[in-house]
This record gives structure tokens, sequence and C-alpha cells, in this order.
């Protein structure tokens, strides 16, 4: 009886052990409004998806119809790939003009324009929408798009897109997968709101916006919980409500 009381003692300890560990891990390691940039750039507004554990920082300039942004995402594998792109013309992938970037064949970070004419073409070249500098950078399991593109002059919402894959052939971007992530992977940003905000001196943290909802941006002090802010407070009482079962289970054992 003794043995199995010490086993029973040991067993107490680690789950109390895997349950700190788990309750302190983030679940979402990415948050807009604590990412710093190695290039020291800063944004007036910042954005955390709601999929694909990415987030959005970008500034519109209205005087040059400029758009700067940086993305960040995982990419699906480390030598995989990201995405973020503009549909000029409606919502979703088909006729997007997408900033791709990977891994060139010297291990490299590259970022290249892809005209995205359908579901099932994507070709690399010049795009429709002037992009005057592009980069990016690879770091602590994430990849970062950074590039400042023009505008039409008249455009006040911009439909975006992003997406991350897990392959790159020959320069070419493979397939990503068509989970309901990938696949609601699309948004909008309101460059008018957002603008009259940066006028009044105020930095932004906007909340996440879904495919087909344009919702004004709000203050960090004001804005609403976001999917990703959600999700870890989901984990957590899940990893508590499984903590507690597996308590109960030992003490039925004693």
């Amino acid at each position: 009886m003794a043995f199995l009381n010490r086993n029973h003692s040991l067993c107490f300890l680690v789950l109390t052990f895997a349950y700190l560990v788990l309750l302190s891990s983030p679940v979402n390691s990415l948050k807009c409004s604590s990412q710093k940039f190695a290039n020291n750039k800063l944004y007036t507004n910042c954005t955390d998806l709601p999929t694909l554990s990415s987030s959005l920082h970008w500034t519109h300039n209205s005087k040059n119809s400029s758009l700067s942004i940086a993305f960040l995402a995982p990419p699906a594998k480390p030598d995989g790939w990201i995405a973020w792109a503009i549909n000029p013309t409606q919502t979703g992938m088909a006729g997007s003009q997408a900033l791709i970037a990977f891994k060139d064949s010297n291990g490299s970070m590259t970022v290249k324009t892809y005209n995205i004419s359908s579901y099932s073409s994507i070709v690399e070249g010049k795009i429709s929408l002037e992009v005057s500098e592009s980069s990016a950078e690879f770091s602590g399991g994430s990849m970062k798009i950074f590039a400042t593109v023009k505008l039409p002059k008249t455009m006040t919402e911009v439909n975006h897109v992003w997406q991350v894959g897990g392959s790159v052939t020959e320069g070419m971007p493979g397939k990503h997968e068509f989970q309901p992530a990938n696949l609601k992977s699309m948004g909008k940003l309101q460059l008018q709101l957002t603008e009259k905000a940066q006028s009044n001196g105020t930095s932004i943290v906007s909340p996440s916006i879904a495919p087909s909802t344009s919702t004004s941006p709000s203050t960090s002090k004001s804005a609403s919980p976001s999917p990703s802010a959600t999700t870890s407070s989901a984990s957590s009482n899940t990893v508590t409500y499984a903590f507690f079962m597996l308590m109960i289970g030992v003490l039925i054992l004693n």
C-alpha cells in the first residue's frame, strides 16, 4: 500500500507541474500591440487577424495614397511561405495582387509579387498595384513581409487576403491547405476611419475584422476582445477542466 501511495503522490506532482506549464504557455504568441521589428519601423495601426495566427501592422498615407504594411505569420512548415494580398475589385483570393515571402535557394528570405488570377493560377511578375519597396524576414518561427503599396486615390476600403503554405519548389510556392482557417483568411481595412483617428494623434489597435464585416477601429483602451484573446481564454479553461478531471481520477484510485 505504501508503494501505491508513493505512486499516487508522484502522479499528483507530475500532473500539477504539467498543469502549470500548460497554463503558462502562450496559446497565440502573436499579439500585434507587443510586437517589435528589427528595422525599428513603426505603424499607426495593428490588427490581430482572426485566422492563421497572423497579424498586420499598417499605416495609410493619404497625401501620396500609399499603404505601408508589416504582415506576420508562421508558415505552415519552416520551409513554407506566407502571403498578404490586396484584391482591388472583389473579396477573396481570385483576382488578388499578392506579396509572397519564402526562403530562396540560398536560404535567404525573399518577397515576390504574384497575380492570383484564379484559384488554380498563380503567376509571378508585376502586379496591378505599384510596390515601391518590399522585404522579408524570418525569426521566432514567423515570417514577416514589409512593403509599401500605392493605392488608387479613390480607394477608401481595402479588401485584403492572407495565407500560409508549407512548401516551395524551385522558387514556386506550393498549394496551401483548404482548412476553414485558410478559407476564411480575408477581411477589410477601413482607410478613412483610421485616417481620422491618426489625425487626432491616436495609435490604433484594431479589432480583427471578419470577411463580410466593416467595423470601425478602436483605440487600444476600448478595443473589444479579439478572437485570439477569446481562444486563449477558452484554452485556459479547457486545461483547467482537464487537470481537475485527472485529479479526480487520482483521488478515486486512492
